[in-house]
């Protein structure tokens, strides 16, 4: 009976070391099973970037060659409102020495440069890789004539001139505090077919490189409508390239939709898109909009590809819920957006999201550190 006994104990003791054994393998190559929920700790203080003159929005984050750590994030006066990002917003840059922060305001990256530019009056959606020696800053900007009312509202008709007028950019240095080369051109212009779901315009630009050494680009897309100043809805694309700098060849159907159920008719699906590749697959971390992929509207879904156009939900799919927490025991009255997970010897390490605080009064982003 003591034998059994001892045997039973060996073979369970055996099966927790296997378990844990794959749980670490999981970890960090095989994110189709790897569960984000179970990792997320409460925010500390320190970990919110804010500035009293400025709502933060969006937050992508690298270490750069001297050990600091940068953020290229959004900014545009608290004072003009949250939708003011449109016309006024400008990507800048902060620096911390932890990759959680707190990260301090250092230049101004991307700023205005005249209405006759195609970015010249707004940067936005900043997400910077680093690739072959040199740094790669994607981002969206637009132009206008257009006065835009302040505070700012989407019920302003000129509004919608400034959103519409969204293209996608790069632009590059070798040096992450030095001057970035910005290009007179889009690397990602709306489609000339007037039915292309791109037609009207393209923005929030994600980018990894998959396991072929291709560049993949997954990208908000706007159909034009007619009548509808707006345009029509709201779907994500992917296009392909053998460089940084493009040219990118489009995939004509739109990606990120859930086939399984019938969301055909919703204005929008999945918002901000961060990816990344691990193990010969492309992984997404998105906004559920409307619950399509945790059945939990507005949190965090994590998705997977092998080829960057057929996606799915991975098998726990929920990154974090429509509100998170804080240290202090409070609960974020916001959803969190613009999410960018920074990783570390190839393992993540601190998930970034942009928040609204008080009803959207203002923002800022906030690093959430994952158990490691």
């Amino acid at each position: 009976m003591k034998f059994k006994i001892l045997l039973l104990i060996l073979f369970a003791s055996g099966y927790l070391i296997c378990q844990t054994k794959n749980q670490k393998r999981i970890n960090f190559t095989d994110y189709d099973q790897f569960d984000f929920s179970k990792n997320i700790q409460p925010i500390a203080s320190d970990n919110i970037f804010s500035d009293s003159i400025f709502n933060i929005w969006c937050g992508s984050v690298i270490q750069g060659k001297n050990g600091k750590y940068y953020m290229f994030y959004s900014r545009w006066p608290r004072i003009d409102g949250h939708y003011a990002w449109v016309p006024n917003s400008e990507i800048a840059l902060a620096i911390a020495d932890k990759p959680e922060g707190p990260y301090k305001h250092l230049k101004v990256v991307l700023a205005k440069r005249g209405a006759q530019f195609w970015d010249g009056v707004c940067t936005h959606n900043p997400a910077v890789v680093a690739f072959q020696g040199k740094y790669y800053l994607y981002y969206m900007g637009t132009t206008g004539n257009s006065v835009v009312n302040m505070p700012a509202s989407m019920k302003d008709n000129n509004w919608w001139e400034y959103r519409n007028n969204q293209r996608i950019g790069v632009a590059v240095t070798t040096n992450l505090e030095g001057e970035w080369k910005r290009f007179d051109k889009p690397v990602l212009d709306v489609s000339r077919d007037s039915t292309a779901n791109d037609a009207l315009m393209v923005s929030n630009p994600a980018v990894t490189v998959d396991k072929n050494g291709k560049v993949v680009l997954v990208y908000k897309q706007v159909a034009k409508k007619s009548g509808a100043l707006r345009g029509g809805k709201v779907r994500f694309g992917v296009a392909f390239s053998k460089s940084m700098l493009g040219p990118f060849i489009k995939h004509p159907d739109p990606i990120f939709q859930n086939k399984q159920k019938d969301h055909e008719n919703a204005w929008m699906i999945a918002e901000d898109p961060f990816l990344w590749s691990s193990n010969g697959k492309i992984y997404a971390v998105v906004t559920d909009v409307i619950g399509a992929f945790t059945n939990k509207q507005a949190a965090l879904a994590l998705l997977t590809s092998i080829d960057g156009i057929n996606w799915k939900p991975t098998l726990n799919p929920q990154v974090v819920p429509h509100r998170i927490d804080f240290l202090n025991g409070l609960k974020s009255d916001d959803k969190l957006e613009r999410p960018w997970i920074y990783f570390e010897r190839g393992k993540p390490k601190v998930l970034f999201g942009a928040l609204g605080i008080n009803k959207r009064s203002y923002s800022v982003n906030v690093a959430i550190k994952l158990k490691q």
